[in-house]
């Protein structure tokens, strides 16, 4: 979550900001929960083997010593007992056979779900009859989702007065995310797409002089050649309601989906004035057909272009999914390509101007998916939470002088971060959490690990950190690549 400690604005400068730190403060001394219970295991059979003498000291030996390797032996960042999870999870989808998922051609469907893998079979289309907008139903989790695409000039090529003025109307539109309490996640996708040279050829059709001359036959086979050759950025909004918060508005508008819609509505609306006063272009909200476009491009990118260049193919968001998915420990293969999703694990830590993201959004020759996913939460929620953790870092502060630690300076950085969220919060802005997901596309591994290293040196120029998110790359391709409002 930004913080708002921001240099003096000097006149027409940009100001730069600084974003919170990761807590990594756990529920005891910096312990875990998890670190907490197989430290506790390891302590109970240290303790009986002391009471039962020496004989059964050897006996319960591996228990002790394999807790305390568990609980303080890193790996990748992360404590051995903090992989267990990942891991577990991964062999039961292993021996069930869930790593791997093939459409069934000749099994019909049924109508009004989506052909997708895992966990989203269960998700439902459903068409707004005032709007025409496509929205996506996931009973399971009580949300239903829509998605605007947006346009925008180049926020790099802008002066730097203009940028801030943009960003400062960017910060009240996630303010008016936060306010009804209703939205379960915005969530903002970037992606690069091939280029399929349709909007040179419309040009071409439009402005060209078609006369049969040699500089004309030159500039039209110029077209042919460099449109496809080149690629596109797109830019999509996804609003995802929380049905359960709405559930009074819900029943009053009809109930039902029908009446999630109607609230959806409202919402989208609210959304669609807050990002014409950014000055952010929404070139409406998507109906099936395109969600389905998008959807198919994602898993199988060697579609696109073909896609984009003919008009209502693929407009199916009953068939959009992919015919074929295989899961890997670091990697996923769709389709037409392979795919790794990485997470950025640190925001920067000193203070940056809002367009330290541009050497990863702006990395030609790759393709990729950018998802920063953003949960709003309601005043009194946020109130209660940094309440908790003033609380919680109170008393983990007493509790180290008690027993003689140092205190840690990333610890009192996280403290004062807690502070200026407090104060934040109590100057009327909204709080949200962010998610950054990076998913990079290839037509073969050898490629997707160059284009994996690329984007890593991207972020680092970008002071950013990240992280292959490894055992779970097929959820994590859900929230990173799909405008579908997914969490990890």
């Amino acid at each position: 979550m930004p913080n708002t400690e921001t240099a003096h604005e000097r006149g027409g400068e940009l100001v730069p900001v600084k974003f919170s730190r990761l807590t990594r403060r756990g529920i005891l001394l910096g312990l875990s929960l998890s670190q907490l219970i197989t430290l506790g295991v390891g302590g109970a059979s240290l303790v009986a083997a002391f009471y039962g003498g020496g004989v059964l000291f050897l006996i319960t030996a591996p228990i002790w010593v394999l807790a305390a390797a568990i609980t303080w032996i890193p790996v990748a960042g992360r404590p051995l007992v903090e992989w267990l999870p990942v891991a577990c999870w991964r062999l039961w989808r292993t021996t069930g056979g869930q790593l791997a998922y093939r459409r069934r051609i000749v099994t019909p469907r049924p109508a009004g779900t989506l052909a997708l893998p895992g966990d989203m079979a269960r998700l439902r289309e459903y068409v707004d009859p005032e709007t025409g907008a496509g929205m996506v139903h996931d009973p399971t989790a009580g949300t239903l989702t829509v998605v605007t695409e947006i346009t925008h000039p180049a926020f790099v090529l802008l002066d730097p007065g203009e940028q801030e003025r943009r960003v400062t109307a960017w910060g009240r539109v996630l303010a008016t995310v936060c306010r009804s309490g209703r939205i379960a996640t915005l969530q903002v996708l970037e992606r690069t797409l091939p280029d399929s040279g349709q909007g040179l050829a419309e040009w071409w059709a439009a402005h060209g002089t078609a006369d049969g001359s040699w500089a004309a036959a030159t500039y039209q086979e110029l077209i042919e050649r460099a449109g496809p050759a080149g690629e596109r950025h797109a830019t999509t909004l996804s609003l995802s309601l929380d049905m359960r918060a709405a559930s009074r508005q819900i029943r009053t508008a009809g109930g039902g989906v029908k009446g999630a819609a109607n609230v959806l509505r409202q919402e989208m609306g609210t959304l669609s004035a807050a990002l014409r006063s950014a000055d952010l272009t929404s070139k409406g909200w998507l109906g099936t057909g395109q969600i389905a476009v998008i959807l198919r491009s994602a898993y199988d990118p060697a579609i696109a272009a073909t896609l984009e260049r003919h008009g209502d193919l693929g407009h199916d968001l009953a068939t959009a999914g992919p015919v074929a998915v295989t899961e890997s420990w670091g990697h996923l293969r769709s389709d037409s390509a392979y795919h790794c999703v990485v997470w950025i694990s640190e925001w920067p830590r000193s203070m940056v101007h809002p367009g330290f993201l541009s050497p990863v959004l702006l990395s030609s020759g790759i393709h990729r998916a950018f998802s920063l996913i953003c949960t709003p939460l309601r005043t009194d929620q946020a109130a209660r939470d940094i309440r908790r953790k003033k609380t919680e870092y109170i008393s983990d502060a007493a509790q180290r002088t008690r027993i003689g630690q140092i205190e840690d300076a990333s610890q009192t950085a996280e403290y004062h971060d807690v502070l200026q969220q407090e104060a934040d919060l109590t100057a009327g802005h909204g709080v949200l959490r962010y998610t950054g997901l990076i998913s990079i596309s290839a037509d073969s591994l050898e490629e997707l690990e160059a284009a994996v290293a690329a984007i890593e040196q991207a972020a680092i120029q970008a002071s950013c950190e990240t992280r292959v998110l490894v055992g779970q790359q097929a959820q994590a391709f859900t929230a990173a690549a799909l405008p579908l409002c997914r969490k990890v």
